[in-house]
């Protein structure tokens, strides 16, 4: 393996450990969930809202800072928020109440909102098109593992010495990541300077691309596409709705679905631990398997109205199919697996969305519009927690069966989208291609 090649995947690595402390940051609070609302005595929505705080300045610094990576070198953006991430934490391993919980979980949303778009682009930045959709795959992956690692840790960590310094053993985790990062982290040769021309033909359909800036043969400097034209194409919207309940399903999970297990289900903690191994284990499964099947098939020629827009949009009817049919299901082992498809087949449409997208814009413009997909999406983030604490406050255990109802109807409509509007040859703009 080439020295480059061994850099790409040296970064790609340090970017799934990335996502990886990100999805821990996020989960702690579920994993939390009953000694956090007991400490604190918090009802459901007053929990729920502690969560949906995290997504107050999430999609908006998602957006904002996602413009700015197609301006700064992402290696510093991506350092800066790590370090953020571990400064938000530490108010929490130390003390406070309701009022120090919200205000840390803004603060974490803030500087995670832009992780995944960034990291994304970073990853995307040493691979052309025909070959990122296994590197885009891992930094979603990095999700999966995160909560994989972080469910039996952070509950080990709670059941021996507390809440608190489970928020001490994220931050801290941070830290180290930021001190690798510094050394071994940075952009590869596929980034592309705003104003030259492998900026603008960086997509899986520019023949003259070869990621050292000689792309546009002539010389000329092609006009940079507006954000607007990237974002009216019906491949960007499908792409976007189908990610938004993805991201649905994503944050309903992370905050609620260890409470639903045990409060709406029955199970003991031992076996929602097992329960959430399984979600994330077949997530992580069909991440990779996505990725696989897709390159597969790009390779055989199949345009990517197939190999992502009508994957990604059958992974998220299956998991719609299997959410709107565990309500009714009897107790058991069907209620298991049901709950396993439904919260473990649907989040490979991240990783789908992404690479569509990216195929779909010109790099000079990549981190903007991923970015502002992120915040759009992320939206759900910030409905879903809260929603679905107000539903069991009201409804009591029922309240669960109403959300997972909800977002069965979600997962059809993203799945819809993806099957029907994703075309990314058919949209990209002139100076993509």
């Amino acid at each position: 393996m080439s020295g480059p090649r061994r850099r790409a995947w040296a970064v790609t690595a340090l970017l799934v450990v990335f996502m990886m402390v990100n999805f821990a940051d996020k989960s702690v609070l579920g994993l939390a969930a009953e000694p956090i609302r007991k400490d604190l005595g918090l009802s459901a929505s007053a929990f729920g809202l502690a969560n949906s705080a995290f997504f107050l300045l999430f999609s908006l610094c998602g957006a904002a800072v996602g413009l700015l990576a197609d301006r700064t070198r992402p290696k510093w953006l991506l350092l800066a928020m790590a370090l953020l991430w571990s400064l938000s934490q530490a108010p929490l391993a130390i003390g406070g109440g309701f009022a120090v919980l919200v205000a840390s979980r803004v603060l974490l949303g803030a500087a995670e909102g832009p992780a995944f778009p960034v990291a994304q682009q970073t990853a995307m930045s040493w691979f052309p098109d025909r070959s990122r959709n296994l590197p885009g795959a891992l930094v979603v992956l990095g999700t999966t593992l995160g909560v994989l690692l972080a469910a039996p840790g952070l509950t080990w960590v709670m059941d021996h010495h507390g809440w608190r310094p489970a928020f001490a053993v994220v931050a801290a985790t941070g830290l180290v990541w930021a001190l690798l990062w510094i050394p071994f982290g940075g952009e590869g040769r596929y980034m592309g300077a705003p104003d030259s021309p492998s900026a603008r033909t960086d997509t899986h359909t520019a023949p003259a691309d070869t990621g050292t800036g000689t792309g546009n043969r002539s010389g000329a400097t092609a006009p940079r596409t507006p954000y607007r034209r990237i974002l009216a194409t019906r491949t960007w919207i499908g792409a976007t709705t189908a990610y938004f309940g993805a991201y649905w399903i994503t944050a309903f999970g992370l905050v609620w679905l260890p409470s639903y297990l045990h409060e709406g289900l029955g199970y003991s903690t031992a076996e929602s631990a097992r329960v959430l191994m399984l979600v994330y284990g077949l997530n992580a499964v069909v991440v990779l398997g996505q990725a696989g099947l897709t390159g597969w098939l790009l390779r055989r020629g199949t345009t990517s109205r197939w190999a992502r827009g009508r994957v990604g949009g059958t992974l998220l009817l299956t998991s719609a199919a299997a959410c709107t049919t565990l309500p009714y299901a009897p107790p058991g082992a069907i209620t298991v697996v049901l709950l396993v498809v439904g919260f473990g087949a649907a989040g490979a449409m991240t990783s789908i969305a992404v690479t569509t997208v990216a195929q779909l814009t010109p790099a000079d413009r990549r981190g903007g519009t991923l970015g502002i997909m992120n915040a759009v999406v992320t939206t759900a983030g910030l409905i879903a927690p809260a929603l679905i604490g107000h539903l069991v406050d009201t409804h009591g255990a029922n309240g669960y069966r109403y959300a997972v109802l909800l977002t069965g109807a979600l997962l059809v409509l993203g799945g819809t989208a993806a099957a029907t509007l994703i075309d990314p040859e058919r949209d990209a703009p002139p100076s993509a291609g």
